[in-house]
């Protein structure tokens, strides 16, 4: 049985996997055997492997180049690090790179033929989207929205000046620039110029104009975000 002073622990690093472990080996082992071990580690390949040996700090010290040498016999100790180079890394990706991999995929017709599937349950219990009720529930609500939003947006002019209360975002002020229909999303939207840059964009979408201003401070909100008052323009000087 080894002893606590046959092993040497070492913190193995690699090119071919992110992950890092802490493995023991005995002073005893052939470097070659040491590779087939690593191999099982880290993935790469034992013909094509080199083992550097760093310290604790990460300097490289040397190499253990020697298949037919022991471990012990090169100037290794515990909390050392083996960086286990993988020459050929696309010989060790090439079962990770499903590029060329053909992939079986069934048609819309085909899959609705199929028994005991996850679509054929939604369906003979109603569920989710396949429910009728819940889909009209649904579209009362989205309808209800999409009502209150505009009713919002009758109170919004072009050129009123603003606060933007986004969830999860800063308070933010600016001036209404444009209010309709946009072509990226459904509804009405509000295009806001904001005082400071915190916006998306300069007025455009996907190359699309509908207001100028500079980068950084134009964006679009739904109507319910935008309060219309007389709110003074922030002071970036003040800040």
């Amino acid at each position: 049985m080894a002893t606590a002073d046959d092993m040497i622990e070492f913190n193995i690093k690699s090119n071919v996997v992110s992950s890092e472990a802490i493995r023991r080996f005995k002073r005893s082992i052939h470097i070659g055997e040491l590779k087939n071990q690593l191999e099982l580690i880290t993935g790469a390949q034992s013909q094509s492997m080199k083992i550097h040996v760093h310290d604790e700090r990460g300097t490289k010290l040397f190499d253990l180049d020697d298949d037919a040498r022991v471990l012990g016999s090169y100037n290794v100790h515990s909390k050392m690090i083996l960086q286990v180079e993988e020459t050929n890394l696309k010989q060790a990706n090439m079962f990770e790179d499903t590029t060329d991999v053909p992939k079986y995929e069934l048609t819309p017709e085909e899959y609705a033929t199929r028994k005991n599937t996850a679509k054929q349950f939604l369906l003979e219990h109603k569920i989710g989207k396949y429910n009728p009720a819940a889909q009209e529930e649904h579209a009362r609500k989205e309808k209800e929205k999409e009502q209150h939003e505009q009713e919002s947006a009758n109170k919004i002019n072009v050129n009123d000046r603003c606060e933007v209360m986004v969830p999860s975002q800063p308070t933010k002020r600016g001036t209404v620039m444009y209010k309709g229909d946009v072509h990226f999303k459904p509804g009405v939207w509000i295009g806001i110029r904001y005082d400071e840059p915190l916006g998306k964009n300069n007025g455009s979408v996907e190359g699309k104009k509908y207001f100028e201003c500079v980068d950084k401070y134009g964006a679009f909100v739904r109507p319910s975000a935008v309060t219309v008052g007389d709110f003074p323009e922030v002071d970036l000087e003040e800040l």
